[in-house]
């Protein structure tokens, strides 16, 4: 069947990893069932036909609608979504807040702002795009998003334990495996990869199972909700902004989250080295930003 997915056969493998950050842990034995999965990113032009098709208006091209969520600031809002700016020069890496910018009209169509396009962007992947966004292709499409387990056991490319989609080295053979960030983030970006933001499906060696960007380029909605141990330290914010929603005197106003998975163009060994199969991240649900894309499965 070439309908750009990939046949993945199921089975048992090892999740996560104790040599990195802790919320990846521990390692366990995972079985999945059979699963078709999406050789890419869902791209743009692919996002393009399904908007054509059925007139759906994302996320971030609605105004935020904050008077129903108690405790939340009364200002209001225009349509928009986070966008990264490189900063001046090194910064404090614990508050992220110095790199991301809510960006009024910053949508899929507009990823840097307004007064950006897709034009030359066909084939990179989406971004831009809640949770929502994901889900309501995912339907259209006849498809659904992955599950963290289905995504790691096809991201491992059947390798089993490496730290890589690839192995264990970060550049075999002095060859970059993946559009991630080169130098010091958040400020100086070498580009040594060719890109500096994402890159095209494709750019980059696919894994074993012929899957492409299971490693950077966009981080990867999941289906599942998020969860950690609960005596392990926080997550750090890496990649994403912290929720500001929370208070600790209100938990209700407290958003969800989903599980990202994958790493994107903003992953660096220096700050966020989570462009591989075991790292994750929390994201909340309402919030798409200009890293953050997505790809489906089919199950049965």
């Amino acid at each position: 069947m070439n309908d750009g997915m990939v046949e993945i056969a199921g089975g048992a493998f090892l999740m996560g990893s104790v040599s990195f950050y802790p919320e990846e842990r521990p390692v366990r034995r995972r079985r999945v069932d059979g699963f078709r999965i999406d050789r890419h990113h869902v791209t743009n032009d692919e996002f393009a036909r399904f908007v054509a098709a059925t007139g759906y208006v994302t996320v971030a091209e609605r105004p935020l609608q904050l008077g129903a969520v108690p405790g939340a600031p009364v200002e209001a809002y225009p349509a928009g979504s986070l966008v990264f700016r490189p900063t001046a020069g090194p910064v404090d890496l614990g508050d992220s807040r110095t790199w991301w910018v809510y960006v009024p009209g910053a949508q899929w169509r507009h990823p840097q702002g307004p007064d950006s396009s897709l034009d030359g962007l066909g084939e990179h992947p989406v971004v831009h795009v809640a949770y929502e966004d994901a889900q309501t292709y995912a339907d259209w499409a006849g498809k659904a998003l992955p599950t963290e387990a289905e995504w790691e056991f096809a991201a491992r490319g059947g390798l089993e334990e490496k730290h890589f989609t690839w192995g264990d080295e970060l550049e075999p053979n002095g060859t970059i495996m993946a559009n991630t960030w080169q130098g010091e983030f958040p400020w100086q970006n070498t580009k040594r990869d060719g890109f500096e933001r994402t890159s095209p499906a494709g750019a980059f060696p696919p894994n074993g199972y012929g899957l492409y960007d299971m490693a950077g380029n966009a981080w990867e909605w999941t289906c599942d909700w998020y969860r950690a141990d609960t005596d392990a330290p926080p997550v750090s914010p890496c990649c994403s902004p912290p929720d500001e929603s929370y208070d600790a005197s209100s938990p209700e106003i407290r958003i969800p989250r989903k599980v990202l998975k994958g790493g994107s163009h903003l992953c660096a060994p220096n700050y966020c080295l989570r462009f591989r199969p075991a790292a994750r991240m929390p994201q909340m649900i309402d919030t798409g930003m200009s890293h953050l894309g997505f790809r489906c499965v089919r199950r049965g």
